[in-house]
């Protein structure tokens, strides 16, 4: 989707708009519709069929609170679109799907264990990963960096679930067919719906057979933390050990693929370029503009549990809120110029990895993975250069980019002492 400066926000026709509708994430510009909402209706209501509705909020402070406050907003009947008015199966079970003060509970020990103390120690690892996805960039031939980054989220959460490497390939794909079931490209034939279903049992299959086996080798990987892990003096039943290995594996899939790429889309043959990957003081500031730039979760569902009043509209005890990530950390009285890559922004509040209790657990391997990234990307490659068209995900809930054909300069050397290093 686009990520362009809108035109004129006047122009847009709000009563048109599908906000649900995945092919607007794909060929459209949402940024232009959220652009006209933060001004116009912030807080805005969308019927969807004869029963169905949702409330937008593209604000970041009211986005914001509907993440942070879990007393007036919870978390439990359904965070996606693709479980408005239905019930989550999950709920209660699955960290994602359950309110404090039994979520607080159950976040502990994964927080504990994705401290960045905990998580360095995975860094030899995600960098050999990583070098061996842009190996084939070294050969200075066209290579697509899209498809490249896809597979990207692998090398963190395979490595640290303890998952064979040579399962990541399909676990990769029935995650984008996951957050993605509209998407022609990964769309089974008999539709979305179907596709998410298949998506669902073979992921849960998948992992039903993984706990049989780790239950008795036990180590020191996620999945091994999650059947350990006891909430009220009981452990985990297997519904829910499964539903939070589903959870961990869409999280990051959904997150980091799709922040270099969005980034790269945006800067490649531009100094900003230039300037980033010539100055390593700017890592981390930059790092944290591509997290804010891309926010490549696009959306997060909350149900309101009582009345109550945002910005003069009435929310009702039972009505779906709608956040969208990417309008808040567009919000012109948060960042200034917010349409502008600025690899200095500081300070940069933005909520890519979301608000309160449910901010990303994975954050740090998600930074982590990203500051490799860049640092092999800088340290490896010269120049860059966009030679093909940029195709987005067709999905309501990321944002993010498939396909983008790139040439890459190897710096002099580079092609041999990293084909060395990975090997």
């Amino acid at each position: 989707m686009k990520l362009s400066q809108p035109a004129d926000p006047e122009q847009i026709d709000l009563g048109s708009v599908d906000l649900t509708d995945s092919a607007l994430y794909g060929t459209g510009d949402p940024h232009a519709i959220w652009d006209a909402m933060r001004r116009r209706d912030p807080v805005r209501w969308q019927q969807v069929d004869d029963t169905l509705g949702f409330w937008s909020v593209t604000k970041f402070d009211d986005a914001d609170l509907v993440l942070r406050d879990h007393t007036l907003f919870t978390s439990q009947r359904g965070t996606m679109l693709f479980l408005l008015g239905k019930e989550d199966p999950a709920r209660g079970r699955q960290m994602a799907a359950t309110d404090p003060p039994r979520h607080t509970r159950m976040r502990a020990p994964m927080q504990r264990a994705l401290t960045n103390k905990q998580v360095e120690k995975y860094r030899d690892a995600i960098t050999g990963e990583v070098r061996r996805l842009l190996e084939p960039a070294l050969t200075g031939e066209q290579f697509d960096f899209a498809g490249s980054m896809m597979t990207l989220p692998m090398t963190a959460a395979g490595t640290m679930m303890g998952l064979p490497r040579e399962d990541w390939p399909r676990l990769t794909q029935l995650t984008t067919m996951s957050i993605a079931p509209d998407d022609p490209e990964f769309a089974g034939p008999n539709g979305a719906e179907e596709t998410l279903k298949e998506a669902h049992r073979e992921l849960f299959a998948y992992f039903h057979d993984i706990l049989r086996e780790r239950r008795n080798n036990l180590g020191d990987d996620l999945i091994s933390l999650l059947l350990g892990m006891e909430i009220d003096g009981r452990g985990l039943e297997t519904g829910a050990i499964l539903s939070n290995c589903y959870s961990l594996i869409l999280g990051a899939n959904v997150t980091t693929p799709f922040v270099p790429t969005g980034a790269m889309a945006e800067i490649v043959g531009t100094p900003v370029l230039d300037e980033w990957r010539t100055d390593p003081k700017l890592l981390n500031t930059g790092v944290d503009e591509a997290l804010r730039w891309s926010s490549p979760t696009n959306h997060f569902m909350r149900y309101a549990l009582q009345d109550i009043e945002l910005r003069g509209k009435k929310i009702r005890a039972g009505d779906a809120v709608v956040v969208w990530l990417g309008s808040a950390n567009r919000d012109e009285e948060v960042f200034a110029n917010p349409f502008t890559f600025d690899i200095r922004r500081k300070p940069n509040r933005h909520m890519a990895f979301g608000s309160g209790p449910h901010y990303c657990v994975g954050h740090t391997v998600a930074r982590m993975t990203m500051k490799i990234l860049f640092t092999e990307l800088f340290e490896s490659f010269d120049d860059f250069e966009l030679v093909g068209e940029v195709e987005h995900l067709h999905s309501n809930f990321v944002a993010g980019i498939k396909h983008m054909p790139m040439i890459a300069k190897p710096r002099a050397g580079a092609a041999r002492s990293q084909t060395e290093m990975v090997k």
